[in-house]
């Protein structure tokens, strides 16, 4: 056992916050405060002091599982269910070709795991066909950050800039219960005199937190953000000089926004006139000023363009790209931002280069020792791939990802993975999806194991091990290893995490995401280091060249602040992108009259595969419940804590009631961390945007049902 203390980073939300871990006795950790990390500066939530409990003996998997004769999973060797694996995927592969084969993975994987798996699926299996949990999170924003900046990275800025700016613009975000040590930049804001407009169809604990709550209906944030927008312009709040020096097509989209006048978007949202110009006036009169998105007006049918909206109003009032302002999305997964810019996406290659790219394509390839013409083209995003399960696509490897509890749709999802041929799950426990599995595979934990994360503000950090793992548990590297040899690879996929981080470097090298500059000595000593860092000229350590004079080369500093100079478009202009409102794909209607909207609660994390199996945060949050308005339950004859049915044209859910008048009276809120009756994704639509394929899980047409004993 270790018995130093070793400061690392917490496996859970895409704050990554700091902490020490100090190895005890029954082979677990002990994690203790770490002041020295800027984004939490010691805080912790309860999901991150509890961190360790997933690690204990009998929490955790200790043994591959393989489904025997019965049809029941039962405990076997590394051996035997590697070579089911292998098998079972290269059967489908030589009966049904490449793209009979899926790769799932997730965004709680690190660079190293997820840049592999990327290889993995396109060097050894060949298939086009892989995708990742992350495009439920915020491929929205992505999506809507490349078309007006020319990049994606989810804030442009650091968090500390936050209670430095005049005024932040929340949009669908409870920061308080889903990333709670972030919650003290926004205090800081308001003490140092700027002002917090929290956008949310519920009074949420961010919300109360907020100078000014605005509570539209669910699913209209876009046309909130024109009518803003309509707003700007009509009141002369443009900044002219900066829309004419700084971007490209303002006319359209400010033709686009005029549309929009206030009382038309009052009846569409909710939201009143007078709010509207409040809001205009706390954005537009400081200095400088923020709008932050998250997954309320993310995960909607039109949510690139709804971000679009809310680019725009930035750029309009010259936001973004100015110091302590601009746009930014509040990523979920821990490692959302690093997850896809990789290769784990349908559609990328490492660096966030384009897989239909030319250039990108043999520049990776080189680096991987492969034919460019080899590698597969992009395939379907991640639902479309979910939906094709036992069809086009016969056999799955899944990798950290539970989505029987976190697909839209759940309980046609969950058919299609019963539909496979084959499934093979590497998992930490035997969640609700590795259950189904024909192959489970116990994989190591984030105290167990060196890698990379790259966190919300686009900071690279390394997550050290603090601990040897037990004995049969193996990492997701040595699985691919061990994997691409019996599938025919013999080399290429090297099972320590820093040897894949320097081929990691050399792939992203002149990438958009370019890592080529980052080095592990370098998280090690500074703590992470914010991308874009390029290796133009490298560090210089012993007997390594130096300049004339003696001076040592510089060392590229990464870049915490984007966009100041210019944008990462062709000619360095932000683009407009102009957009107009337009309905959920499901309105309410006589049979379905109520909207369900769907959330997290501070003690679970995402499908709470691994926080249900935690007693404190069970304690705290014991399973599901239906929030609604006090009018609503007395129309339903419900009283607190009597089992209601929420019911979609996609299934039933029942939990129980929770009265509040948080929450407006036509709407409805799920948190969707369990399975089971009360499974709230057995509700959701998965009608998809059409940029970024994110699916509508914000917002769908329900009916409530009372439950008589």
């Amino acid at each position: 056992m270790q018995s130093s203390v070793t400061p690392t980073h917490c496996p859970y939300c895409a704050l990554q916050c700091g902490m020490n871990l100090t190895p005890v006795p029954d082979g677990t950790v002990e994690v203790s405060e770490r002041a020295d990390f800027p984004v939490n500066r010691g805080a912790l939530c309860g999901k991150g002091r509890t961190a360790a409990a997933v690690l204990a003996p009998g929490v955790r998997l200790s043994s591959p599982l393989v489904r025997d004769e019965g049809g029941s999973l039962v405990p076997a060797s590394w051996e035997e269910a590697l070579d089911r694996i292998a098998t079972g995927l290269g059967r489908t592969r030589a009966e049904h070709g490449p793209d009979a084969v899926g790769v799932f993975g997730g965004g709680g994987l690190t660079n190293e795991k997820a840049y592999t798996l990327g290889k993995f699926a396109r060097v050894v299996l060949g298939t086009s066909q892989i995708d990742y949990n992350g495009r439920f999170c915020m491929s929205s924003a992505a999506a809507a950050g490349i078309k007006a900046f020319g990049l994606d990275r989810g804030l442009p800025f650091p968090l500390e800039d936050i209670p430095k700016s005049g005024c932040v613009i929340l949009v669908g975000s409870n920061l308080a219960e889903t990333m709670p040590p972030s919650l003290r930049f926004f205090t800081e804001l308001r003490e140092n005199g700027g002002t917090l407009v929290v956008i949310d169809p519920r009074r949420t604990k961010t919300a109360e937190q907020a100078d000014l709550h605005l509570a539209p209906r669910p699913g209209t944030d876009l046309a909130l953000a024109l009518g803003l927008l309509h707003l700007v312009i009509a009141e002369g709040r443009v900044d002219e000089e900066y829309v004419r020096e700084r971007t490209a097509g303002w006319e359209e989209a400010r033709a686009a926004a005029m549309a929009h006048w206030p009382e038309y978007v009052e009846r569409i949202t909710g939201v009143s006139v007078p709010q509207l110009r409040e809001t205009v006036r706390l954005f537009c009169e400081p200095e400088s000023a923020m709008v932050l998105t998250a997954r309320g007006p993310e995960q909607q049918s039109k949510g690139t363009d709804t971000v679009g909206a809310w680019i725009n109003l930035c750029l309009a009032t010259g936001r973004a790209g100015r110091p302590l302002s601009g746009y930014g999305c509040l990523t979920g997964q821990g490692n959302g931002q690093g997850g896809r810019e990789h290769g784990q996406k349908a559609d990328q290659l490492p660096g966030y280069r384009k897989l239909d790219d030319p250039a990108a394509r043999a520049h990776v390839a080189e680096v991987w020792g492969v034919d460019p013409d080899s590698l597969p083209g992009p395939g379907r995003s991640a639902y479309e791939l979910l939906d094709a399960l036992g069809t086009d696509i016969r056999s799955l490897l899944l990798m950290a990802s539970n989505p029987v509890v976190s697909a839209p749709r759940a309980a046609h999802i969950e058919e299609r993975i019963r539909s496979l041929d084959f499934l093979a799950v590497c998992d930490v426990v035997l969640s609700e999806t590795a259950a189904l599995a024909d192959v489970v595979l116990p994989v190591t934990q984030w105290a167990e194991e060196t890698g990379t994360t790259t966190n919300l503000e686009g900071r690279v950090l390394l997550r050290r091990r603090a601990i040897t793992p037990p004995d049969g548990i193996r990492s997701d590297l040595e699985v691919m290893h061990e994997l691409a040899a019996r599938l025919g690879v013999e080399k290429g996929f090297p099972t320590d995490p820093e040897e894949v981080f320097e081929e990691l470097r050399r792939a992203s090298a002149g990438g958009p995401a370019d890592y080529s500059g980052i080095t592990y000595r370098r998280l090690a000593e500074e703590n992470g280091v914010f991308w874009p860092c390029p290796a133009a000229v490298e560090a210089a350590d012993a007997g390594e060249e130096v300049l004339p004079g003696g001076e040592a080369p510089a060392v590229h500093p990464g870049t915490p602040r984007l966009f100041l100079d210019r944008f990462a478009t062709p000619d360095g202009r932000a683009r407009f992108v102009p957009v107009s409102h337009r309905a959920t794909a499901e309105e309410p209607d006589e049979e379905y009259p109520v909207l369900l909207t769907t959330g997290r609660v501070v003690a679970q994390y995402q499908s709470g595969a691994q926080t249900r199996r935690v007693a404190e945060l069970n304690a705290a949050a014991p399973g599901p419940f239906v929030e609604l308005h006090p009018r609503l339950a007395a129309r339903l004859g419900a009283a607190e804590g009597d089992p209601v049915a929420v019911v979609s044209r996609r299934g039933r859910a029942v939990a129980p009631a929770r009265i509040t008048s948080a929450i407006r009276p036509d709407t409805v809120f799920m948190p969707f961390h369990w399975p089971g009756e009360g499974r709230a994704n057995t509700l959701t639509n998965p009608a998809l945007d059409p940029t970024s394929r994110m699916p509508e899980f914000k917002a769908c047409a329900v009916r409530l049902e009372a439950v008589r004993p």
